[in-house]
């Protein structure tokens, strides 16, 4: 009956990832072709919506789809360790594999952090008012924005969840970290826009014929990228936590353990005590 239901699990997240990596470049198509990103340069809400879409729905999408393995980048049948220890494939080892092998001998959390700032980088030079003007007035550099975008955020999404072959090289708390700061950051872009008196962008028409205030398009701005950061960030910082939580031994006993280590570490223990 366990086998049963673990096969059963199993179907169903093979089925999710499938759908996913499905639905990431369709979203990924519709971000940067009409009709979003026509309405993208006339409301600044749409071009949150196309913003969110290209920094983190897609990425998270192809993180968690995990694609690899159909997009031939990883060996067909799921790698095993052999008797020294190294990742070995009937079908051989692909790029994938060989990223996914680098990062267990070297998961240096440093490597995570460098990615996470080139992000954070990356979201901040797009939602600054002069390049978002200048997204209002030359369309094709929604490509641009979609090329940098896309791949910084997958990079950051394979620190932050399993993408079989390629697992975090940060531990579950350093998730829940990261993963809080970089939608934080998006957050503290969003209320500076729905907090301004006035205009924060200048490239969006706000005149009678188009039906929204400034300060109602730039509301829904704030609204649009607090959800939809929000809908991603918040279930890894939750799930993470729970099962680090479930997984680690009594925080007390974990303390006195670590205690006994100093006092052990600073005062020779006494032979005749053994």
């Amino acid at each position: 009956m366990t086998g049963r239901a673990a096969s059963g699990r199993s179907a169903g997240v093979a089925a999710l990832r499938l759908a996913l990596s499905v639905l990431a470049p369709l979203l990924l198509v519709l971000s940067v072709v009409p009709p979003l990103a026509t309405y993208a340069r006339r409301f600044e809400f749409v071009e949150a919506i196309q913003f969110c879409l290209l920094a983190v729905t897609v990425p998270v999408f192809v993180a968690c789809g995990a694609p690899w393995r159909r997009l031939g980048l990883a060996a067909a049948e799921p790698p095993r360790t052999g008797d020294d220890g190294d990742m070995v494939a009937p079908t051989g080892l692909r790029r994938a594999d060989r990223l996914a092998l680098g990062r267990r001998r070297h998961p240096e959390p440093w490597r995570a952090v460098v990615m996470a700032v080139a992000y954070l980088a990356a979201v901040v030079l797009w939602r600054v008012p002069a390049m978002v003007d200048a997204l209002v007035r030359h369309p094709w550099l929604v490509l641009v924005e979609a090329a940098i975008l896309v791949p910084l955020g997958v990079a950051l999404w394979l620190e932050l969840v399993e993408s079989p072959p390629l697992t975090p090289r940060l531990t579950r708390p350093h998730r829940v970290a990261m993963a809080a700061v970089v939608m934080w950051v998006i957050w503290v872009l969003a209320y500076l826009v729905g907090l301004a008196h006035g205009a924060w962008y200048h490239g969006f028409d706000h005149t009678v014929a188009t039906g929204i205030s400034v300060s109602a398009d730039q509301q829904f701005t704030s609204g649009v990228m607090w959800a939809m950061s929000g809908a991603a960030f918040v279930p890894v910082v939750f799930w993470n936590l729970i099962f680090w939580l479930q997984s680690e031994e009594d925080p007390d006993a974990e303390l006195y353990r670590l205690v006994r280590q100093e006092h052990t570490r600073g005062r020779p223990l006494d032979p005749g005590s053994a």
